[in-house]
């Protein structure tokens, strides 16, 4: 009987230390407020764009596959090239790489560019990621 009076005091007592602890944190919570603001902002409206008409038939076309030398992307794009001639050799696909002394992937390439408009038909260009 002893031992069971001790136990139920003992948990009295915790309890009590507990609740007292437990309202102190509420009033010190209570007391410190803060404001907080969004970084997130108010994103502009989405203004949508219709898709590019589509070419059609690839019969007779040239498409160009152009590799923006990110680093292993050329093993994609020439499979791809690869892929035209196996299953569309009506289509010529032409695989070019950038130069690299153009600035790399973010630079421009004015003859790449040129050529392209004058011989292509569309152009499927690999940015990585």
């Amino acid at each position: 009987m002893k031992k069971h009076l001790t136990a139920v005091l003992t948990v009295l007592i915790c309890l009590g230390f507990f609740c007292c602890f437990q309202a102190l944190i509420g009033q010190a919570q209570a007391e410190e407020k803060i404001t907080v603001l969004t970084p997130l902002g108010s994103p502009p409206s989405i203004k949508l764009k219709p898709m590019a008409p589509r070419k059609g038939s690839m019969e007779g076309k040239t498409v160009y596959i152009v590799d923006n030398i990110y680093p292993n992307s050329d093993v994609l794009l020439t499979e791809m090239e690869a892929w035209f001639k196996r299953e569309m050799p009506e289509t010529t696909a032409i695989y070019k790489r950038k130069e690299a002394a153009m600035g790399g992937f973010e630079g421009e390439d004015p003859a790449l560019w040129a050529e392209i408009k004058e011989k292509a038909d569309a152009v499927i260009i690999g940015l990585g990621h």
